[in-house]
C-alpha cells in the first residue's frame, strides 16, 4: 500500500490511461469482430483517454493539495490544453488526412505514389473530449 500512496500520481493517470485504450480495443473488437492492437497506443475515438488522464491528475491534485494551489493551476492549465489541441488541432489534421487519402485515391487527380495511407482517426470530437473529462473527473474524486 506504501507503493501506492508514493506513486498514486502516477500510477492512477496511467491506468486512467490504459484502461480507456483497453475499452477502444475490446469496443472495436464488437463492432468490427477483429482485434485492432493499433488502438491501444492509437489517437481518437470515445472517450478521450488524454483527457481523462489529464483532469484525473489535475482532480487529484485540487483534492490533496488545494484549488488554489500553483500545482492545481498548473494541472488544470495543462489539462484544458491537452483538451483543447484534442478536438481543435489534431481533429482538423484528422479531417485533413481524409481529404488527402481521397486525393491520392482518385485515378488521374495526382500522380503522388503513398504506399501507406494518413492516419485520419488522430482527434476527438468536443463530445469525446466531454466524456474524457467526465471520466477524468470520477476517477480522480475516487482515488
Amino acid at each position: 500500500m506504501e507503493f501506492y500512496s508514493s506513486y498514486r500520481y502516477l500510477i492512477v493517470p496511467f491506468l486512467t490511461f490504459f484502461c480507456i485504450q483497453t475499452f477502444k480495443v475490446l469496443w472495436e473488437l464488437i463492432k468490427t469482430k477483429k482485434i485492432n492492437f493499433k488502438r491501444i497506443m492509437g489517437a481518437g475515438g470515445m472517450p478521450s483517454s488524454h483527457s481523462a488522464t489529464t483532469v484525473a491528475i489535475a482532480t487529484m491534485i485540487g483534492k490533496s493539495e488545494g484549488i488554489s494551489s500553483p500545482m492545481f493551476a498548473l494541472a488544470v492549465v495543462f489539462a484544458l490544453v491537452v483538451m483543447y489541441d484534442a478536438c481543435g488541432v489534431r481533429r482538423h489534421a484528422g479531417k485533413q488526412a481524409k481529404i488527402l487519402n481521397e486525393i491520392i485515391n482518385t485515378p488521374g487527380l495526382t500522380t503522388v505514389q503513398v504506399n501507406k495511407k494518413l492516419v485520419e482517426l488522430i482527434g476527438h470530437t468536443p463530445f469525446q473530449v466531454i466524456v474524457g473529462a467526465i471520466i477524468g473527473f470520477i476517477v480522480g474524486i475516487i482515488f
